[in-house]
């Protein structure tokens, strides 16, 4: 958590400010008792009425500095609190944007919620409360002990007292819940993964008939949450009425021993009353300074967590010497004897890749389930980086490339169709926010999409829900691929981004796609035979490896793999048919 202090550095003059009027504060305080302890002795009981209105107005004008320095110090702590979390929330996002897919994988979608939400909203708690109580408390403490001291020596040790007791106390406190509020966090990011896992796949569970066991699944991380929960309000609960009776008993001794004192003339009646006041101060500033280290190390474990982005070091880097791409970009992709494995995998996914995709034809990739079709594309716009081998755009390889310029040139469609909260229209012209309306509907025409997007009263500004839930299947790729299409890039990447539709859309949009995309280089990755039959080029892959490339005809005569795959979809008569 203290490493992240450095972000306070900005803050350094207002952070200067608050401790001079945090100073201001604790020295009105402190004066206060001793001036009630002149009227109570030289005005009430010296009967010197003139004093006790001089004296009196002094202290309502001490008690205004005061109001306006707590007043301002509040103001400015919050002002830095809530600013670095702001700049913290701002960086924590900015991180994950940069993050690759292997640093996703590190850390679950809840979990980097909780870490920017209820993480940092902890360190805004605890930042405030440092800037206030870690400056205010220990001023206060020593200087009401040295108050108290020169005020009745002989009743300085019913403070010590009361300190050593109010400690052993924190102390127990802080033993029993420190441990716990780790622990906290941990569940609450479980409570967050089950509350997305149920609100994501609410189809599923509903058509499973599984809200019950959802439900107990809810219930028991809720339940562990706040069994922990209630036992850590209930630690803090206790330490209110304990420190409430520290501070009677403590009254009560001086009381006690003070009248003792003023009964053999050793000590006045307001200087007691003075003692008094310091003392509860004292005491005070001990539970301040007790409840801000309770706060801490609970706060410390939202830093560390929020840290772990932080220093996540990324897998996929900007190049350092950069190169640009050659003056006429064609969109030529090589892969060069590419091997691929994630990040602590046994064996490489992808293993001795070779081949090229060049401008005006059709590169389709096929294979079975898990043979690692979709990682082979992701390797392109740089998703992963290959563990050996090549990847070249252009004669360039995509390592070497700053990662703006090769996404500029890449049309993606992956294969989980994505759309944004908003409407039809900022989904399309996301990539090329000033697309013409020309240019929107050129697209959606040739997605197939104009037929839905019509027949809706609000055509194209027809309002799309989070995540698209209110669109099929079938549209969410369609949208998807318009998205793709309206940014006119060299290189086009379809990532089974046909898969949603009918046999009928499917043929009419790549009957549309092949003129609109030819002077580009367009990959397919696709699992039915029909929409790869007339590519220019089929690579099928096999536990990792390429065992065949070439045109359909070929690979029938060639390639086991490529047979058994097309035999399983259509039937000899069918592809007998085809020439």
């Amino acid at each position: 958590m203290f490493k992240l202090l450095k972000y306070l550095k900005p803050y350094f003059w207002l952070i200067i400010l608050i401790i001079i009027l945090t100073f201001g504060q604790v020295m009105a305080n402190l004066e206060l008792p001793s001036y009630m302890a002149k009227i109570v002795d030289e005005g009430i009981i010296g009967g010197d009425s003139h004093l006790i209105f001089s004296i009196g107005l002094l202290m309502l004008f001490i008690s205004l500095l005061g109001m306006i320095a707590t007043v301002g110090a509040g103001f400015l702590a919050a002002r830095i609190s809530t600013g670095f979390s702001m700049k913290m929330r701002e960086r924590v996002f900015s991180k994950v944007e940069s993050f690759s897919l292997v640093e996703f994988n590190k850390f679950s979608t809840a979990s980097l919620i909780t870490r920017s939400t209820n993480d940092i909203q902890q360190l805004q708690t605890v930042i405030f409360m440092m800037l206030r109580m870690m400056i205010m408390a220990p001023i206060t403490g020593v200087g009401a002990i040295y108050k108290a001291y020169h005020t009745a020596p002989s009743m300085t040790w019913i403070m010590g007292l009361a300190v050593l007791v109010l400690l052993s106390i924190i102390l127990c406190l802080f033993f029993i819940a420190v441990p716990r509020f780790k622990k906290v966090q941990e569940l609450i990011d479980k409570l967050n993964l089950l509350v997305r896992e149920n609100l994501t796949g609410l189809r599923v569970i509903r058509a499973f008939n599984s809200e019950k066991h959802e439900e107990s699944k809810f219930d028991q991380a809720n339940e562990d949450l706040t069994k922990i929960n209630i036992f850590l309000n209930r630690m803090m609960g206790i330490m209110q009425p304990a420190m409430m009776f520290i501070f009677n008993i403590t009254s009560l001794l001086v009381i006690w021993v003070g009248a003792q004192l003023i009964s053999t003339g050793s000590l006045q009646v307001g200087s007691m009353i003075a003692f008094m006041q310091y003392s509860m101060q004292v005491l005070f500033a001990f539970m301040m300074m007790s409840m801000l280290f309770i706060m801490i190390p609970r706060a410390s474990v939202s830093g560390v967590r929020i840290a772990e982005i932080l220093n996540t070091e990324l897998t996929i880097k900007e190049p350092e010497n950069a190169q640009a791409f050659p003056d006429k970009v064609c969109g030529l992709v090589e892969f060069k004897n590419v091997t691929f494995a994630y990040p602590g995998a046994e064996y490489p996914v992808l293993e001795g890749i070779s081949f090229k995709a060049r401008p005006g034809q059709i590169t389709a990739i096929v294979g079975s389930t898990g043979c690692g079709k979709s990682t082979l594309v992701n390797l392109i716009p740089r998703f992963y980086d290959v563990s050996y081998g090549h990847v070249r755009v252009d004669e360039v390889d995509v390592k070497k490339i700053k990662i703006k310029d090769l996404n500029d040139k890449i049309g993606y469609v992956p294969q989980k169709g994505v759309l944004f909260s908003g409407s039809i229209e900022s989904n399309i012209k996301y990539g090329v926010p000033k697309a013409t309306e020309k240019e929107v509907k050129a697209a959606v025409k040739i997605a197939q999409a104009t037929e839905f997007i019509e027949k809706n009263s609000e055509k194209y500004k027809a309002a799309i829900s989070q995540g698209g839930v209110n669109v099929s299947g079938g549209q969410k790729q369609r949208l998807s691929i318009a998205r793709a299409l309206i940014k006119k890039p060299e290189i086009y990447i379809f990532d089974d981004s046909f898969s949603a539709l009918d046999f009928k859309t499917d043929a009419a949009l790549r009957q549309a796609l092949v003129k609109e995309t030819e002077k580009s280089t367009v990959l397919i990755v696709a699992q039915r035979v029909s929409t790869v039959i007339n590519a220019d080029q089929i690579i099928v892959l096999n536990f990792g490896k390429i065992v065949g490339i070439g045109k359909h005809q070929d690979l029938m005569k060639s390639c086991d793999v490529y047979q058994e795959i097309a035999l399983s979809q259509l039937s000899p008569e069918e592809l007998e048919s085809i020439k």
